[in-house]
């Protein structure tokens, strides 16, 4: 009775799995079925989930009629340049609430974390003012710095909370070895918050890349400067919209993502391996 009870859990914990997998990739089959969707057959009902006549040109088009090169290098140093600075003030800045208990340093913590609260639309009108009248606007500069805005304040309490986990001793320790504030958190605190610096990072790096609203806002008076975001709302036209262009635009839009992601997977298992070594 008890292996036959074991056997049907076993099977419902595989149904499940199965099904929640199914879940989770089928919005990004369904992109790319409609990628490949000639015109005609976008609106066809009941809708086709193989595609008859896959049109694989539309790749093509996408990537040389279309500046998505371009974007995608935007993109790029937009997200890298905004996750690197919000990264090196983040983690000064976690670390010194972590370890620093000064009077108001909570009440620090509470306003970083409810800045990151505060809606984009809320901030983009001061920051294009600012921007502005640095002569910014057009420039990715602009983009980065508007950026680190959002970064900054979740990637700081999120740093905190995993300085938090690691024992003050070990710093003590340290210290007693001939290490200063700053060579402890080097030496020995960094390679062990890696699992949590490589999650952080990778959370920066995507919500960089996703942003439109800042993007529409600071850029658009330069086409050369565009994003990826902005660019694939370009497609849309007039009269016609053509969804299987959008569809390939958005899969290849999320291939750096994808790639970060393979990038970053090594470091956060390989960074709590080491945690549990140490």
């Amino acid at each position: 009775m008890n292996a036959l009870k074991k056997k049907a859990g076993r099977v419902l914990l595989y149904v499940t799995v199965v099904f929640t997998c199914i879940v989770l990739v089928f919005p990004v089959y369904w992109m790319f079925n409609t990628s490949l969707a000639p015109t005609m057959q976008l609106r066809a009902f009941p809708p086709r989930f193989f595609p008859v006549d896959p049109q694989w040109n539309i790749y093509a088009k996408v990537l040389f009629e279309r500046p998505m090169p371009t974007w995608l290098l935007n993109s790029t140093i937009v997200a890298l340049g905004a996750t690197m600075i919000s990264m090196v003030v983040s983690v000064l800045a976690g670390y010194s609430l972590s370890r620093y208990r000064v009077k108001g340093s909570k009440g620090v913590g509470i306003f970083i974390l409810t800045s990151r609260m505060l809606p984009a639309t809320l901030i983009v009108i001061p920051l294009f003012v600012l921007f502005r009248q640095a002569n910014l606007i057009g420039s990715l500069w602009s983009l980065v710095i508007a950026h680190t805005t959002f970064i900054i304040p979740f990637a700081t309490w999120m740093l905190k909370g995993y300085f938090d986990s690691i024992p003050v001793d070990l710093e003590e320790a340290a210290m007693i070895d001939g290490c200063n504030p700053i060579s402890a958190l080097y030496r020995v605190i960094l390679p062990l918050s890696a699992p949590g610096i490589a999650a952080t990072a990778l959370y920066g790096f995507i919500l960089s890349w996703d942003d439109f609203v800042y993007a529409r806002t600071f850029l658009a008076s330069r086409q050369s400067a565009w994003t990826v975001t902005v660019g694939i709302s370009t497609i849309k036209g007039e009269y016609i919209t053509g969804w299987n262009e959008i569809m390939a635009a958005a899969l290849l839009g999320a291939l750096p993502i994808l790639v970060m992601y393979l990038f970053l997977e090594r470091y956060l298992v390989g960074g709590l391996s080491a945690g549990a070594v140490k």
